[in-house]
């Protein structure tokens, strides 16, 4: 077999990056993304680009933070591999959007399973798998429930304070994570990184309290790089079972909207049926799933 050529893409040559076929027809959903040329990586054989990469950061990063965009032609896992694993940044997480209900097409399973192999192959093991929404306005508000009350909170304590609570029993897998590292002080402090690193107003950030003045939990409207989102929702263990997640998550929706918002994006782990429940009846469609990969070990990746 012809020797692989791995090279790290510029300006002059980013155009190759565009020249592997795109079975997951996630190319347009990516063009929405701002890639850095020098961020990109492609595998070549015999001339052919066989596996392409693209690692992600903000604006202001100095090295990406994720790869979020993965691809490998057919027979080329171990191309794939090493793309990764010769790759100059140690990134932990690996995000592979992937089109709904890709189970069900025997040829977009062989396309996921074969960047499954290639990532497991560079050290990387699967974490969780995560259902992406997209509100529109054609889908219609949600009704409010008119069951609580939301004020903005000034004090990041108190933010702090209410994460811990709701990450002490939680389904979201990086959560646990987290608190499997560093209990739930890290899982929280992870949680308002996200809230403070949001590019949308700090005052939009709300506390959700029933009428007679007892904690809910809380609902962070936001915007991400994409636009607007639904930062979090999350409900204290104590006042779970009356469905007030999707109270939180219908007021959020109501507050971006009163804003200006014509979408607003949102995830959830698949695992977590009731927040899942939520979606679907605040008229979320699932727009792509995710397969969220995590690096086996400390520098594993790098």
């Amino acid at each position: 077999m012809t020797d692989l050529v791995i090279r790290t893409l510029d300006e002059s040559s980013a155009h190759l990056f565009d020249t592997l076929p795109d079975p997951l027809g996630l190319a347009e959903k990516h063009r929405r993304t701002r890639f850095r040329p020098d961020w990109q990586r492609v595998a070549l054989r015999a001339g052919l680009v066989v596996a392409r990469a693209a690692w992600w950061g903000r604006p202001e990063d100095t090295e990406p933070l994720l790869v979020n965009w993965f691809d490998v032609a057919d027979g080329e896992q171990d191309a794939g591999a090493a793309l990764l694993r010769t790759a100059p940044w140690r990134v932990d997480e690996i995000d592979l959007d992937v089109p709904p209900g890709w189970r069900e097409s025997a040829t977009l399973r062989a396309a996921v399973d074969a960047r499954t192999a290639a990532a497991r192959t560079a050290g990387y093991e699967p974490l969780v798998e995560r259902f992406l929404y997209r509100w529109t306005r054609d889908r219609g508000l949600p009704e409010r429930p008119g069951r609580l009350r939301f004020t903005a909170e000034p004090d990041d304590a108190v933010f702090d304070g209410l994460l811990r609570r709701i990450h002490s029993v939680t389904l979201d897998a990086h959560a646990l994570r987290a608190v499997e590292e560093g209990g739930v002080e890290q899982a929280a402090r992870e949680e308002l990184e996200v809230f403070r690193w949001f590019p949308s107003p700090r005052e939009w950030w709300q506390v959700a309290r029933t009428p007679a003045g007892e904690l809910v939990g809380i609902h962070i409207p936001a915007h991400n790089p994409s636009g607007p989102c639904v930062g979090f929702i999350g409900v204290v263990p104590e006042q779970r079972g009356h469905g007030y997640a999707f109270d939180l998550l219908a007021e959020c929706t109501h507050f971006l909207v009163e804003r200006g918002a014509e979408f607003v994006a949102g995830a959830t782990d698949r695992g977590n049926v009731p927040m899942a429940a939520h979606f679907a009846r605040a008229g979320y469609p699932v727009t792509r799933e995710r397969l969220n990969f995590w690096a086996k070990g400390e520098g594993s990746a790098g």
